[in-house]
């Protein structure tokens, strides 16, 4: 018996799986939709009016930057999900708080309500819940010992 290495692992709870690759496609539609908008592919584009592209294209450089840091956190976040890293629990914290600026900046400092309307506040309220239940779920099983 060696005692020097202990030989209990802990095993991968079958819901992280789930979660992860939900949480990965989920972030990977984020990061797309926001490499579609940055680099104004037209048929991405085509579906929206000429004002909105207007707003979409008018976006200060901290907006683009702090949106790219939420939709590119939650990806690799994701991935060290998957991977079974303790490292997703700080990259999904720093996502979720490159959102805050995003949303503020969307609803309180622009006139985004208007533009979008209101199924994009709804919208951007799930998209948080979803940060906000990554970064808990993260962080319980980092606690847990799960995440390495």
């Amino acid at each position: 018996m060696n005692t020097l290495h202990p030989t209990s692992a802990i095993v991968t709870p079958k819901p992280l799986w789930v979660f992860g690759v939900l949480a990965l496609l989920w972030n990977g539609v984020g990061a797309f939709d926001c490499l579609m908008t940055e680099t104004r592919n037209p048929s991405y584009m085509s579906s929206f009016s000429p004002e909105q592209l207007a707003y979409f294209y008018g976006f200060p450089a901290w907006v683009i930057a702090a949106w790219a840091l939420a939709v590119w956190g939650g990806v690799l976040g994701s991935v060290l999900l998957l991977l079974r890293r303790r490292l997703a629990v700080p990259v999904f914290g720093v996502s979720l708080a490159a959102m805050m600026p995003t949303s503020f900046y969307n609803f309180a400092l622009s006139n985004g309500l208007a533009i979008m309307g209101r199924e994009a506040a709804i919208f951007s309220a799930v998209i948080f819940t979803v940060a906000v239940a990554l970064l808990a779920y993260s962080r319980r099983l980092a606690a847990t010992g799960v995440l390495r």
